[in-house]
């Protein structure tokens, strides 16, 4: 199903789009699922929304697919989302690639919970995708915003002790050199699903001055047009960057 982008101002796009995932749990539990179910429901609104993406000229697309906190579910719980992501890479891979997406991987790489397997498809996956341009697809993936920054803090921090800098050189510019995708973009546009209004500790550095949605609805009823809907409500936002307001001339 295509888009209706006769509304859509193609000026005005947002460059980098954040997905919270949420709801997934809730959708199954309210059909007498498993929450297991509600992940697999929820790939199909993933790939569905990077499709609505594409056709909208999104450039940068990330999704929370696996928080650092996520570990304290069950251990059930967890081995299907390690299982899960696993296959999701080996099925989706190709199709991405063939549509021109480009594969990133942010968060703690080195955690030794993290199964070798993910470790080796998340790689393959990023070396296949690397030359694409059409979307950058990240995979935020025992992600956390605050570990992030920390571990931008201690390289700086080794870097300065080693004499490769000097304390005053450490800024803004330097610190978001030091994140886990250096390259990427500030988020422009924040998408959190099933109704809760917080960040849960995605992008913390990178949203300093992103504009949110909240839907309402259980991330696997989100798709494309609720994608375009965000998008929209986000057109009609008038972006100040922490600017005074417009003067009226005496």
């Amino acid at each position: 199903m295509s888009l209706d982008l006769s509304g859509l101002d193609a000026d005005r796009i947002p460059r980098h789009v954040g997905l919270i995932l949420d709801g997934n749990g809730r959708w199954a539990n309210a059909r007498g699922l498993p929450r297991t179910a509600g992940h697999a429901a929820g790939e199909a609104a993933l790939f569905d929304t990077v499709e609505g993406a594409l056709e909208i000229g999104i450039e940068w697309l990330s999704a929370y697919t696996f928080s650092t906190e996520n570990w304290s579910r069950s251990e059930e719980e967890v081995e299907f989302l390690m299982w899960f992501n696993e296959d999701l890479l080996t099925r989706r891979r190709d199709d991405l690639h063939a549509q021109g997406v480009r594969m990133l991987f942010a968060g703690d790489m080195d955690d030794p919970r993290i199964p070798d397997r993910n470790r080796k498809h998340m790689a393959e996956a990023a070396e296949m995708t690397a030359g694409n341009t059409d979307l950058s697809l990240v995979f935020a993936f025992n992600y956390g915003s605050r570990r992030e920054i920390v571990e931008a803090t201690r390289s700086l921090a080794a870097r300065a002790v080693a004499g490769e800098m000097t304390p005053d050189e450490i800024d803004e510019t330097a610190l978001a050199g030091s994140l886990y995708i250096p390259y990427m973009p500030d988020v422009d546009l924040i998408i959190r699903s099933s109704g809760e209004h917080r960040l849960s500790n995605f992008l913390l550095w990178q949203a300093a001055y992103a504009e949110f949605h909240f839907p309402g609805i259980l991330w696997p009823d989100f798709d494309r047009q609720a994608l375009l809907d965000s998008v929209l409500d986000y057109q009609s936002r008038d972006r100040r960057f922490g600017g005074a307001e417009d003067q009226v001339p005496d």
